[in-house]
């Protein structure tokens, strides 16, 4: 494993020196005093394991594409952002956008995620081990949001092929989002997925889906759609 100690290192000098350790071999990389530096480890598309010893800012890990991204640490804004593929790991909490507009991968957050976690997810999974701010999941096209705690107001506001999963209280349901039973291959996948990544099993979950009122406009619904709108 190689080191980097980010010490008076600019954020292009950090993510300069990740990429020159991966071009000489390395596929393991430890990341030391970070120092909530914004960008750390933005668009890799080579396989590397990436562990950052301490909290990170805005960005971390974003626009990657096969990575294993493991934060010992919080991370800021849009942790994980535009992910195609790969891992990203906060053992701590995650600010707003957190995973926002990832096309596959996982996104792993063992606290709390503040607004907007999982916003117009394209694919990939999210698994927050705390709970999640007000419109998560908001325009989710597909992928899967596992929430083990509570979720704020306007949860899978527009969804249209996400599926959310909350084990803990909803403040409020977004536009055409309604509630139904989760499946026993559901379950059986949620338990996997929690198992994988060391997170306590918080009991029942509730599964939120699109209503499909706002999938095609009909005039007739128009107070729906204004209402949305």
């Amino acid at each position: 494993m190689s080191a980097i100690d980010c010490t008076n290192k600019t954020v292009r000098e950090i993510n300069q020196c990740i990429r020159r350790n991966m071009s000489e071999g390395s596929d393991e990389i430890r990341i030391t005093c970070p120092a909530a530096q914004h960008n750390i480890g933005v668009g890799l598309v080579q396989p590397v394991h990436l562990s950052i010893d301490g909290s990170v800012g805005y960005y971390c890990g974003g626009m990657i594409d096969g990575p294993m991204v493991h934060i010992h640490g919080s991370a800021g804004w849009g942790v994980g952002e535009g992910m195609m593929n790969g891992t990203v790991i906060v053992d701590g909490h995650a600010g707003n956008g957190a995973a926002a507009s990832i096309r596959g991968g996982t996104v792993v957050i063992k606290g709390d995620a503040a607004a907007r976690c999982g916003i117009a997810m394209k694919g990939g999974k999210v698994i927050v081990g705390g709970s999640v701010g007000y419109m998560s999941g908001f325009m989710m096209q597909k992928g899967t949001m596992v929430v083990c705690g509570d979720a704020g107001e306007g949860i899978g506001d527009s969804l249209y092929e996400g599926v959310i999963f909350v084990a803990g209280d909803i403040e409020d349901l977004g536009h055409d989002a309604v509630i139904e039973d989760p499946t026993d291959a559901d379950k059986s996948q949620i338990d996997d997925q929690l198992t994988q990544f060391g997170i306590d099993h918080p009991g029942n979950f509730k599964k939120i889906v699109a209503g499909r009122k706002l999938w095609n406009f009909d005039k007739r619904e128009w107070d729906v759609w204004k209402a949305a709108l």
